[in-house]
């Protein structure tokens, strides 16, 4: 359903408002890098500096641009139910194929908290959801056995992007919920090591460049190639790492408009990348063949 490559969307801006002439072009490269789908209005797309219109506008955007090529995985979650519950709903509406749900931030919820946060969820709409755990950035962590818990509860929830950064959840995770639960890897750095021990892709910040690698990067893994896998791994590890040499998605932005494909935009309480870690990541797109 949602294995393989998706893109975790930069939300592009010109003079403080979203540009969408830039994000089409941006969707339409992702068609043609090949990836599997896209995910808009998550960490990468800054939706926490997003109205509530914003961020509606942006999936229906990304559901107009993709035009049924690619799967769109809209990023509708919060940390208040009520929000989640609206930003999904208005999702279902705008004709996403499903919702990435991130751990409620901030506040802390208990795992019950957290059952009954993404139960009130799937309640309210259709879709399929894939949860996503980031505890750098939640300050909790969605425990397995709650996942488990969801999982054998309601048949909507269907995935989780794990950005924890252990490969040992990732066999825990798939001994606890079978072969069918979809685990995906939310660092491109472990995406490898993550589907070694059984995830089936990626939700990668790298493919907003690279979209064509990193899918063939998943592909050749998936189709039985490692060592072709590995090779690519290695090839573009060195933009993987320095893609978060400051807060994503400020240094994805950067490279974006170094490649002259869009502003570098972000809001605050995000800057733009810093002068010395702009060289740094300067001289590693051109190291990678980029950048000339």
């Amino acid at each position: 359903m949602f294995t393989g490559t998706y893109t975790a969307l930069v939300t592009p801006f010109s003079n403080g408002q979203i540009d969408a002439e830039a994000l089409r072009r941006l969707i339409l490269a992702q068609i043609k890098g090949g990836v599997d789908g896209i995910v808009p209005v998550g960490t990468t797309g800054e939706s926490p500096t997003l109205s509530y219109e914003e961020h509606v506008e942006v999936i229906k955007l990304c559901v107009k641009f993709s035009a049924g090529k690619i799967k769109v995985l809209a990023g509708t979650g919060a940390n208040s139910t009520n929000e989640a519950v609206f930003l999904t709903e208005a999702a279902e509406k705008a004709g996403a194929d499903g919702s990435l749900q991130v751990a409620p931030y901030y506040n802390k919820p208990t795992q019950e908290g957290l059952y009954q946060h993404f139960m009130e969820i799937s309640h309210a709409t259709k879709l399929p959801l894939v949860l996503y755990s980031i505890p750098s950035r939640c300050g909790i962590e969605i425990g397995v056995e709650t996942i488990r818990r969801l999982a054998s509860t309601t048949p909507k929830v269907v995935g989780i992007k794990e950005a924890g950064g252990n490969a040992d959840r990732v066999s825990q995770l798939r001994a606890a919920l079978g072969k069918k639960f979809i685990i995906l890897s939310g660092d491109d750095s472990l995406t490898l090591p993550f589907m070694a021990v059984g995830a089936q892709g990626v939700i990668s910040v790298a493919s907003n460049i690279i979209p064509k690698q990193v899918a063939q990067m998943v592909n050749a893994f998936s189709q039985g190639n490692p060592a072709r896998a590995l090779k690519l791994h290695e090839a573009w590890y060195p933009i993987f790492k320095d893609l978060f040499i400051e807060s994503n998605p400020v240094p994805v932005k950067a490279a974006l408009a170094m490649l002259g494909r869009m502003s570098e935009d972000v809001r605050l309480p995000l800057t733009t990348l810093s002068s010395k870690n702009r060289e740094t990541l300067a001289a590693t797109l051109k190291q990678c063949g980029l950048l000339k």
